[in-house]
């Protein structure tokens, strides 16, 4: 594909992402072209149908959030990178739950979709047992526990709009519970 249809593949996801994070089912193709400052037609071309663009935004999501998450693995601060990646996740949980709302309204989340859910869960993984083997996370902490809470903020922040603040401070909260206790 040439550099400049990636590009506009790429910023048409990013905008399917935004649009239908913030809309649901009630966003459109045509939304989507616009916040991508492309036309409808380069949409189309892309992804023939509203719901392949649902599919590849929502695999994109988790793409992006596996790459940050192997990012942060290979940072200083294990501690640092456990909170950061936990942070993202609550704060674009809402985004994913709605995508994969949308997605698996044909009766479930295709191969693509659980595969690179796979990969994120593994990726966060990684990161979770790097602060706790740095003393950093409690150790007894499993990712299973981790993703119950990333996952109870975001259904909650999908059902219902959470002010900013309220939801930073309740990720705050999770990361203190996930901190290892002060040695004494």
């Amino acid at each position: 594909m040439r550099q400049d249809a990636l590009r506009n593949r790429d910023r048409i996801l990013a905008a399917a992402e935004e649009v239908f994070g913030e809309q649901g089912a009630a966003g459109s193709t045509e939304q989507v072209a616009r916040r991508a400052g492309v036309g409808i037609g380069t949409v189309f071309r892309h992804f023939p149908t509203k719901n392949e663009l649902i599919e590849a935004a929502f695999i994109r999501h988790f793409a992006r959030l596996t790459d940050r998450a192997r990012g942060l693995a290979d940072t200083g601060s294990p501690g640092a990178a456990l909170r950061a990646l936990v942070r993202e996740m609550i704060e674009t949980g809402h985004t994913k739950i709605t995508l994969a709302s949308l997605a698996s309204a044909g009766g479930g989340i295709s191969a693509g979709a659980g595969k690179a859910s796979r990969e994120l869960r593994d990726a966060a993984e990684v990161v979770l047992r790097r602060a706790q083997d740095a003393g950093q996370a409690r150790p007894e902490v499993t990712i299973d526990e981790l993703y119950l809470l990333i996952r109870s903020l975001a259904q909650t922040s999908a059902a219902t709009p959470v002010p900013p603040r309220t939801l930073r401070r309740a990720a705050e909260i999770v990361l203190a519970g996930l901190a290892s206790p002060a040695r004494g």
